[in-house]
């Protein structure tokens, strides 16, 4: 207790709210609530304040703190007057909402988990632990604090998941009870919250045993009901788990992967590029997305009793636009995530050209861009993943090695390479060939583009001489 009341006294974020509730409302309580006390118990940082105000207008105080700290104004819930305020760091954010009932009691006792119910008066530091989540904190138990909390709000019954896969604590089996009778509700809550928590899910160390109690509860299925499909396909000669397991198992491997990664590729993958959580996240539910095309492409030889999936990296990424389309992610969550599946094997077939060299590796940067570590790492986590009969240990140094040296390469070279450059226009091509907007026109470009990625073609003269060849092709 007295570690965490040290860490308040320290923090200057919390140390402005201080002094602006002093000066502006003197009468009034004010409390940190939700992660606060939870993290600096936990030695985590802590960039999100949560704050209940009590005896004042939440709004108000809201606009004069915002003011006062030069910080960005929002409303997130006029009903439910609640406020946030992003500060010029566009890092450390302040939620201030109003106190629900009549005291900061009344107010815990309608939040989720116990360890998100302890509060702190500002101007006090007095503790108020109403739901004993200090206990919980300590036994390392993630339990609910009632089950009509979770009926009236049912995205809370993902936030325990959010919470295990952030942790690694427990869940209390009364509060598994729970979300096995109620899963279902999760359908209620808006695709948008749910694409929030779950990618605050993957952004956690340890998602993948949350994915496993999500699925032991009956709750994967409601949300990503494409898991299903995933417990067809059996372990085979390349493949020591099912595919189900495969799955869990590669985004286990992309968390180790991250935490063994030298600095470069950690905070390029800590970076928020799109939506609003990392590369990481986004790559770790790309991961357990990466094989669901093998369902639909699955076949097996009958003399040699192979298992066959031609074109499943093709066939998933399509089905993937599809589900996160209708679950609402954006146009650039979709394009990455798409990428990743489409792309996954991608590494690993470069690293075992029969001749390998800077060419056929640059090549692969060119196409790869800004996501040449992240599928780099994704393949490394579904070698490690994949351990059957034929994989033998040697097999997997030799490709882990091959794609370490892949990765290396492109962090020495990607600050050296300039955009290609558009040596032949649409019109210009036309005007070569004598033809009109069409799909030939377009195979061509393609066709331009890749041998421009090659390295095949690098000027416009070059360029020239191959649209005249290939055109008469097509």
């Amino acid at each position: 207790m007295n570690k965490v009341i040290e860490k308040i006294k320290k923090d200057k974020v919390i140390n402005l709210i201080q002094e602006h509730a002093k000066k502006h409302a003197p009468q009034a309580n004010i409390y940190l609530v939700g992660g606060v006390f939870r993290d600096f118990y936990l030695d985590k940082e802590n960039f999100d304040k949560d704050v209940v105000v009590d005896k004042t207008d939440a709004e108000k105080f809201a606009q004069t703190l915002a003011k006062s700290l030069d910080a960005t104004f929002i409303v997130l819930d006029e009903e439910n007057k609640i406020y946030r305020i992003v500060l010029k760091d566009k890092i450390n954010c302040i939620d201030i909402a109003s106190l629900i009932g009549n005291t900061i009691e009344d107010d815990l006792k309608r939040r989720d988990l116990t360890i998100n119910s302890i509060a702190i008066n500002v101007k006090t530091l007095e503790v108020v632990d109403f739901t004993a989540g200090l206990n919980d904190l300590k036994a390392k138990k993630i339990r609910h604090i009632s089950e009509q909390n979770f009926i009236d709000d049912p995205l809370r019954l993902l936030r325990a998941f959010r919470f295990q896969a952030m942790l690694g604590f427990e869940l209390d089996e009364d509060l598994i009870k729970i979300i096995r009778k109620h899963a279902p509700k999760i359908s209620l809550s808006a695709v948008e919250r749910v694409n929030y928590e779950l990618l605050k899910l993957f952004s956690g160390d340890y998602s993948e045993q949350a994915l496993i109690k999500m699925d032991q509860t009956g709750f994967l299925k409601e949300i990503l009901p494409v898991s299903e499909d995933l417990k067809q396909v059996p372990p085979n000669l390349h493949h020591h788990l099912n595919l189900f397991e495969h799955s869990i198992e590669i985004v286990k491997q992309i968390q180790k992967i991250y935490k063994n990664s030298n600095v470069e590729v950690r905070q390029h993958l800590d970076a928020v590029d799109f939506g609003a959580a990392s590369r990481l996240a986004h790559l770790k539910l790309a991961g357990f997305l990466h094989d669901i095309g093998k369902p639909d492409t699955w076949t097996i030889e009958e003399d040699t009793g192979k298992h066959r999936f031609i074109k499943h990296d093709d066939v998933g990424s399509k089905m993937a636009a599809a589900i996160l389309k209708s679950s609402k992610f954006s146009k650039k969550q979709i394009d990455y995530l798409t990428k990743m599946i489409k792309y996954h094997i991608y590494p690993s077939h470069v690293v075992s050209s029969p001749e390998i060299n800077d060419k056929i590796y640059m090549r692969f940067i060119r196409k790869m861009q800004n996501e040449a570590i992240d599928v780099i790492v994704l393949a490394m986590a579904d070698r490690f993943s994949a351990r059957g009969v034929e994989i033998t240990k040697e097999v997997i140094e030799k490709n882990i090695n091959s794609l370490q040296s892949l990765l290396d390469f492109y962090l020495n070279a990607k600050d050296t390479i300039k955009p290609l450059p558009k040596l032949l226009s649409g019109e210009e091509i036309m005007e070569l060939l004598d033809i009109t907007p069409s799909k030939k026109l377009g195979e061509i470009i393609k066709l331009l583009h890749e041998a421009q990625l090659s390295s095949d073609i690098t000027t416009k003269e070059d360029a020239i001489t191959f649209v005249k060849h290939v055109g008469h092709g097509i």
